[in-house]
């Protein structure tokens, strides 16, 4: 019986991303995780980090979500041409139309497997948040 040679492997890095939100430094978590080909996207809401102010409109606040986790994928060396899977969290069903454009705007060549999600979010001015999942192979 012959024997393969083991080869040898290179380890995988893992890196973290943080965008500077308070939150994250405050609940322990990383905007986004990169794991050998894959990065992960935490559930991103509205808020402008600058200013921490959150709009009233779902729309406006998709967009805001989706320029977070543009520039999160961008620092992690992905882009939204790597993004396999999103998923969307709504806190009211109704606001599900107004995200449409956003959306469309940053995944509509793209088309990622999709799964959207009516929840309670954990602040009443939030409507909408969303995850993304990319892979470059």
């Amino acid at each position: 019986m012959w024997a393969r040679p083991q080869q040898e492997t290179a380890p995988v890095t893992r890196r973290l991303i943080s965008t500077g939100s308070p939150f994250e430094a405050e609940f322990a978590y990383s905007r986004a995780v990169v794991q050998g080909d894959w990065c992960f996207v935490a559930g991103t809401t509205g808020y402008d980090y600058v200013t921490m102010s959150m709009p009233e409109d779902p729309g406006r606040q998709a967009e805001n979500a989706l320029a977070t986790i543009g520039k999160a994928l961008a620092e992690a060396g992905f882009s939204f041409a790597d993004v396999v899977r999103t998923v969307i969290y709504l806190a009211d069903p109704a606001d599900h139309p107004a995200i449409g454009p956003a959306l469309r705007a940053a995944l509509g060549e793209v088309r990622p497997a999709n799964s959207t999600v009516v929840a309670a979010l954990i602040r009443p001015e939030m409507k909408v948040e969303i995850e993304v999942t990319a892979f470059r192979g």
